[in-house]
């Protein structure tokens, strides 16, 4: 067994902890962002504005994808991280078993259930007719790797938690690079247009998802996975469920937020002087840009769980304020420069996806400058939500997934456009990362006044603790 004071964990400099879990983590996102953004650039180049719109109906079955990763992923990693810290080996693997079966079985599900109601879900989303069979066709195909990208982007967490970072960074890596060959080759070499990138994407996908069943049979760490591990266990599974509960309704609210969107972009863009494919495909194009920041962002606080788990589980409360007060200034400072990217690029960056209209670029260059102009927050809201699961507290950290996505930016999507058509889903963007951001470190604030100034004590309580 390993014993609490001989893990790194919990005696490594704090800083180079954190280098070393946030690093490959961001690169593994970055990846992630790559895969939509491969696809994004090279559909442009060759299908067009209706291409990339058809990709934006798409987003929210990926979206439902990482849900479920982050689910049993992240709740997977934290129950194994804090039971590890508190010293029982044996009852974390089976943590790690549990969450690689939900996370391949509900892919599955995931699959079967598109599969069967393609069209009705594609309209659901807010496609219009001239965009629908692009849609159709693109993810058609890319739902036959649900099940991979699933257990590949949640048993990265699972690898990462088991102290092999850089081993979930190359699950991911490889994967891209797969696509990234294969979407050229697929869509220009093979004119196989939309269907090409989809394929090219699958088969990342499916090589990065057996990368992680080799790492789990051949190279787990903390023990020897068995069938008995892997066996669904209530009591397992719904510690899991609460952990991971956090980031998975950060991703289901960001799907209902994009589905409203989507249809409000098509319903307001009719009405103006846009019409309803140039919204659809400007919004898309820029949601996945600010995946790439968010990359990072999201990134840190993956590699902010572990240690603050394990440090939490220890009751070494002094290493989980630093790590958190690290996350935080990286995040911040990382967010100050992409506010800055978006203010002063936006023409080029949306150039690099093919041209169009003035209208196009005109309610591009808005979006952007709009939208996204409190992106220099946009780090607290994400790195604090995280914080709170990792110290095994999910209310907070679900209330605060939720603040955003679900409590600001859905009723502002809503009722701004009543007041200013099309303009008002630009202006709902900045007002909810406002609030969000004001929220979560108010909240963060008041939950580290309750921790022991000395190490090995019992943390305050308060009515709203779990």
């Amino acid at each position: 067994m390993i014993e609490r004071n001989q893990n790194p964990l919990g005696t490594a400099p704090v800083p180079g902890l954190l280098r070393k879990f946030a690093v490959p983590s961001i690169i593994a996102m970055l990846v992630s962002a790559l895969y939509n953004i491969v696809d994004q650039f090279f559909i442009g180049q060759s299908v067009g504005e209706l291409g990339n719109a058809a990709t934006n109906i798409a987003f929210p079955l990926s979206t439902s994808c990482i849900a479920i990763a982050l689910l049993f992923g992240i709740g997977g990693a934290a129950s194994f991280n804090l039971t590890m810290g508190r010293g029982d080996q044996e009852k974390a693997v089976h943590y790690i078993g549990n969450a690689l079966v939900c996370l391949f079985g509900l892919g599955v599900i995931l699959c079967i259930v598109t599969q069967l109601f393609l069209t009705p879900m594609l309209r659901f989303f807010g496609s219009p007719e001239n965009v629908l069979d692009y849609a159709r066709s693109y993810t058609g195909i890319t739902s036959f790797g649900f099940p991979f990208l699933i257990l590949a982007t949640g048993g990265g967490h699972l690898v990462r938690a088991d102290g092999s970072p850089r081993f979930t960074m190359m699950c991911n890596l490889s994967g891209a690079v797969i696509n990234t060959i294969l979407d050229p080759l697929f869509i220009f070499g093979f004119d196989m247009g939309m269907a090409g990138a989809a394929f090219a994407t699958i088969i990342g996908q499916i090589f990065s998802g057996c990368l992680v069943v080799w790492y789990m049979k051949y190279r787990f760490k903390t023990g020897k996975l068995q069938k008995c591990h892997l066996v669904l266990h209530r009591e397992y599974t719904m510690e899991i469920i609460s952990l991971g509960a956090t980031p998975c309704f950060n991703q289901l609210a960001m799907m209902v937020v994009q589905i409203v969107m989507n249809k409000s972009l098509t319903y307001y863009g009719e009405l103006s002087s846009y019409g309803q494919s140039i919204p659809l495909a400007c919004v898309g194009i820029i949601s996945k840009v600010n995946m790439v920041f968010f990359s990072f962002v999201i990134g840190l606080s993956q590699g902010m769980q572990p240690i603050s788990s394990f440090n939490y589980g220890a009751k070494q409360y002094s290493r989980v304020k630093e790590v958190y007060r690290l996350s935080i200034i990286s995040g911040t400072a990382i967010s100050v420069l992409a506010f800055f990217m978006f203010q002063l690029f936006p023409r080029q960056i949306i150039g690099l996806f093919g041209s169009g209209s003035e209208e196009y670029v005109s309610f591009a260059v808005s979006y952007f400058r709009i939208f996204l102009f409190f992106t220099f927050l946009n780090a607290v809201q994400p790195i604090s939500s995280n914080f709170f699961t990792s110290i095994g507290k999910p209310r907070k950290g679900i209330f605060l997934s939720l603040t955003r996505q679900i409590l600001f930016l859905l009723p502002l999507i809503l009722l701004l456009p009543l007041l200013m058509g099309i303009d008002g889903i630009m202006y709902a963007g900045p007002a909810a990362d406002l609030i969000a951001g004001l929220v979560a470190a108010f909240m963060t604030f008041q939950e580290l006044k309750t921790f022991p100034k000395s190490d090995g004590m019992e943390p305050k309580r308060d009515c709203l603790q779990q």
